[in-house]
């Protein structure tokens, strides 16, 4: 379904659309004998011919042009169709929720076609052209689109979720590929959107085909990658038709191909081009953190990463707007400098230069030595290396290799990040620990005392596809967040356990500013998410008590979703709010309903629906000591609204920043530090924070910690100073101390860790980068006596420069 060719669309003062006149004489009938032919049954079958042969042959118009949309598809529907099953197993099985969205896609599909039915029809009294042909031409739509769909279900055979074992098998005699529900709903509302292109019509109408494609999902009736390519199918189908048939005089705009829309030719902005999101370890974060500690930039958000490389463009481009590469101090020159040789691609896209290419982001290997016992359980006990993906590790050698890239075309970007992984094997936990860990999480007793197997395995990190359109990124995969201005950790989100699955994130990528009174809110970034644990073993539903079994993972997992807000009030001054909500998995299906009661803590008759968690945060620069001094803190709590009115109920972390020491402009300094021990631990035997009654495995996905450094009821403090040797390259000593709370842990603990690491660049793109860290551990409950271990970590990467494409 290329561009049709057979017409021609001029604009015209009035913004209507109109083919040369020839145009209508090419289909071999006069204009006012082709309207008395209208709606006649050989007129009819005429137009469904033309169609359909025009169907059928496009695959022949395909021109280059196309793939910045063919490829990015073919991306997209290949992942769905690997992740199908997986998703589609994780939805409610109950009837009565299969029925009610089998009804709402019904329902859906209804109105869309009876609202070009009853244009149609009500055209003929009221005189009015435009209703009949957008009647006329939705029906020719809707009716070519399930004759194509229909064709491939039969010819595919592709079985529905419920069929088989479940795992869509092709060529089986199903009906599930593709969605002939999608395929109708999107080529009505393609029709209705484009004849009347206001916004309330394209909101009704796209409104009600998402809808249906939403809830044959949810229903069980089809997979995700079946409701993708029914949708297509049909939009596709019904720009055919409409290109073909309608007349412009009567109204409506030009319906331009994929190919055609997301051309960057003249005046295309790259607030509409697809952009990855630097990784979370790169070096570019604090790099820009301490350009803009010196006051050369003012719209950052800290507490809101990761950024995307158009973005940090953006803001190494604010930086040279207050001259950060000339009259500044030699650090600032160095860093602008290598800033800006670092998004130079980006620079071209912000000037125009067409947004379509593939890059190799690295490639790196990573070998790691672990003399004496580590820590890897921060739920409970603590953790030697934090902020780490949630990658294995384990005492002797440990080892990875992997390597990222991505790939733009237009508003779309592909990104992909993996790594072979491998560690040791470990004794297994003791009979004392593993009574503790099911005493106070709830778990049921007698866990098995089984050793921790050796780990090799290839796994994703980040990796999704996105679409951006006018700075707002849609992105869906397994994707890192960090919530809050800390390094160690943030209260809410860090990299510290690997990305939630089947993420969905839509994500404010540039900061906006509100028009009138609302200009005081500065500028605005705002972020929410959907995604999907892994690794949870049990559930509390309240009415079965805790279900699950050691060693197997719920099915479905639980789900996480959140949202944060975040405001640069004034250059110097950020404010964000979060909020986190954990529901789903046995016994909780995930519904529109139960997504709106957990996601606002809305609970019917005492119904446990969701475990909540709320934070704000703060980063603030010393006006008078800007170039220098900033410090910043969080706060988090549980099942309230907001941190900020309950104080006395929150846990709360903090810090202060020195981007560089007086006289030694070569060196900064950060002081961090705060406590996430509960207030009271007679109400729930897990304290009150990072755990719930309900989802007892905790704020972890696989196992891992994902909140603050600091671990469950635990206080610490920690020192960090840098000497930067360049932009990039730099050596910092560490130390960092964390005692947890005996109310929480029998007879308490207590970790000491000592690290001096090294990050060296070259210019051919050679990373290398090394650590040694020394810990002691004072746990009684693990061992009697004080442990040590020895960290010894060097890793070889290449970064090539990004290049025009």
């Amino acid at each position: 379904m290329a561009q049709d060719q057979e017409r021609e669309h001029n604009p015209t003062p009035d913004s209507v659309t109109h083919p040369p006149a020839s145009s209508y004489e090419s289909r071999g009938a006069p204009q006012d004998a082709e309207s008395s032919r209208k709606g006649s049954l050989p007129k009819l079958l005429e137009d469904f011919g033309q169609d359909q042969k025009h169907i059928w042959t496009s695959p022949a118009r395909i021109r280059l042009a196309d793939a910045t949309w063919l490829v990015p598809f073919a991306g997209i529907t290949a992942g769905l169709l690997v992740t199908d099953r997986g998703y589609s197993n994780s939805l409610s099985r109950q009837t009565s929720t299969i029925n009610h969205y089998k009804n709402v896609s019904n329902l859906g599909v209804g109105a869309l076609v009876a609202s070009g039915a009853g244009m149609y029809l009500l055209g003929f009294p009221t005189h009015n052209e435009h209703w009949r042909e957008t009647g006329w031409l939705a029906g020719e739509a809707v009716l070519n689109s399930l004759v194509v769909s229909e064709t491939f279900k039969y010819s595919l055979g592709r079985q529905r979720p419920y069929q088989g074992n479940g795992d869509g098998a092709f060529f089986k005699g199903g009906t599930s590929f593709p969605s002939e529900h999608a395929a109708a709903a999107w080529s009505v509302a393609g029709v209705i959107a484009h004849e009347y292109p206001g916004i309330l019509p394209k909101l009704f109408a796209y409104s009600a085909a998402a809808a249906v494609d939403y809830s044959r999902i949810h229903g069980r009736q089809h997979f995700p990658s079946d409701v993708l390519v029914g949708s297509v199918l049909g939009y596709l189908i019904a720009q055919s038709v409409y290109n073909r048939h309608q007349k412009p005089e009567l109204g409506g705009r030009a319906w331009e191909p994929p190919s055609e829309f997301l051309r960057e030719e003249g005046g295309r902005s790259s607030a509409s081009m697809g952009s990855p999101y630097v990784p979370l370890d790169s070096w570019v974060y604090p790099a820009l953190e301490r350009l803009a500690a010196f006051g050369y930039i003012g719209t950052e958000t800290v507490g809101l990463r990761p950024w995307t490389r158009l973005e940090c463009a953006r803001l190494t481009s604010e930086a040279g707007e207050h001259r950060a590469g000339s009259d500044s101090p030699l650090e600032v020159q160095q860093l602008y400098g290598a800033l800006s040789e670092e998004f130079a691609r980006e620079f071209e896209l912000m000037s125009g230069e067409s947004n379509v290419g593939a890059q190799v982001e690295s490639v790196y290997q990573r070998s790691l030595g672990i003399s004496g016992r580590p820590l890897t359980d921060n739920q409970h006990f603590g953790q030697t290396l934090l902020n780490d993906y949630g990658r294995p590790y384990q005492q002797g050698f440990n080892a990875l290799v992997g390597g990222s890239g991505w790939t733009t075309a237009g508003p779309f970007v592909i990104y992909a990040r993996g790594e072979y992984e491998s560690a040791p094997s470990a004794p297994a936990p003791s009979s004392a620990a593993l009574a503790f860990v099911s005493n106070v999480d709830g778990l049921p007793p007698n866990a098995p005392s089984l050793p921790i197997a050796a780990t090799h395995r290839f796994r994703l990190l980040d990796a999704y596809v996105g679409m951006t359109l006018k700075n707002w990124q849609i992105s869906f995969g397994r994707q890192s967040q960090w919530w809050g201005p800390s390094e160690n950790g943030a209260m809410l989100f860090t990299d510290n356990a690997e990305p939630l699955n089947n993420m969905l994130r839509i994500d404010r990528v540039q900061p906006f500013q509100l028009p009138w009174l609302f200009r005081y809110l500065g500028s605005i970034r705002i972020q929410a998410f959907l995604g999907q644990f892994s690794g949870h073993e049990f559930l509390n539903n309240g009415t079965q008590g805790v279900v699950g079994e050691y060693g197997h993972s719920l099915h479905p997992q639980p789900i996480l979703d959140g949202a944060k807000i975040s405001f640069k009030l004034t250059p110097n001054f950020e404010f964000g709010l979060a909020k986190t909500t954990v529901y789903g998995g046995p016994g909780n299906p995930l519904t529109f309903k139960t997504f709106f009661q957990s996601a606002f803590g809305v609970h019917v008759h005492g119904a446990a629906l969701g475990d909540g968690r709320s934070g704000a945060d703060f980063s603030y620069r010393l006006p008078k000591l800007r170039d220098w001094i900033t410090f910043y803190g969080e706060a988090m709590s549980e099942d309230q609204p907001s941190p900020l009115p309950y104080m006395r109920q929150s846990i709360f972390q903090g810090g202060l920043y020195f981007a560089k020491i007086p006289r030694i402009p070569k060196v900064d300094l950060r002081i961090e530090g705060g406590s996430t021990s509960a207030v009271n631990y007679d109400v729930e035997p897990g304290g009150y924070f990072y755990w719930n009654g309900q989802y007892v495995d905790g704020y972890t996905n696989n196992g891992k910690f994902m909140g603050s450094w600091l671990g469950r009821a635990a206080q610490g403090e920690s020192a960090k100073t840098t000497y930067w040797l360049s932009a990039k390259s730099k050596i910092g000593l560490e130390f960092r101390h964390r005692k947890v709370d005996r109310q929480f842990l029998p007879q308490g603990g207590s970790q000491n860790d000592v690290a001096v690491s090294a990050d060296i660049f070259t210019k051919a793109g050679f990373r290398f980068n090394g650590s040694l860290q020394y810990e002691q551990w004072l746990l009684p409950l693990l061992a009697e006596n004080r442990q040590s271990n020895l960290a010894v970590a060097f890793q070889f990467s290449f970064w090539p420069r990004v290049r025009g494409h």
